[in-house]
């Protein structure tokens, strides 16, 4: 009978022992705030309506300002409304795509893929902003990083998205560069598979 408490003993000590290994474990990993890091966000395949989105443009937290996106005017520009009648107008950092809505200058190639994409994936979305060096440019817009909260919990990070798969190229102006390095990895990763305008526009 002895034996027999001795060894139920035994398993319950190794028993709680691995339990509070593995707890310990998962305080080293992920720390306290487990909200800060979404059970999901380690998803191999992410996905948005259906459409495939590159791993590498996705985050799980970042720092910025909520805003709704009320139109997409093209691929690299949004309006967006902070709360009432507050709405203004965001050049997205660190891209260009191809021209579509100004009377100027033609329908650049790929520009209304471009734009579509920028619509499927942003119109009357919920976004988070995040400023560089600059508040506006010249014309007045607001100049940002766009970042969308994903279903499964991760972070889209917009402006490298639209890049990595060849809907826009690089445009860099000092002194926001914050994600330059980032975003020429990304163009030199699309333009190697020829993705979107890269296989388009030759």
């Amino acid at each position: 009978m002895k034996m027999g408490n001795r060894g139920w003993n035994t398993k319950l000590l190794i028993g709680l022992s691995l339990a509070t290994f593995f707890l310990g474990i998962g305080f080293l990993l992920f720390g306290t705030n487990f909200e800060s890091v979404p059970p999901s966000s380690f998803s191999p395949t992410p996905e948005v309506w259906g459409t495939p989105i590159a791993t590498s443009s996705a985050a799980v937290e970042v720092d910025g300002e909520k805003a709704v996106v009320t139109k997409v005017v093209d691929g690299d520009t949004i309006v967006v409304s902070f709360g009432g009648n507050n709405e203004q107008t965001v050049r997205l950092i660190g891209i260009d795509t191809p021209e579509t809505v100004d009377p100027r200058r033609p329908v650049g190639c790929f520009g209304k893929e471009a734009s579509n994409k920028a619509k499927e994936l942003l119109s009357e979305k919920e976004i988070i902003l995040q400023k560089d060096v600059s508040e506006t440019d010249k014309y007045r817009r607001l100049l940002r990083y766009v970042f969308l909260p994903l279903p499964d919990g991760r972070i889209l990070f917009a402006n490298d998205y639209l890049v990595r798969e060849g809907f826009a190229k690089v445009l860099t102006y000092p002194p926001d560069v914050k994600y330059n390095e980032q975003f020429r990895q990304a163009e030199r990763e699309a333009r190697e598979d020829n993705r979107g305008l890269w296989g388009k526009c030759k």
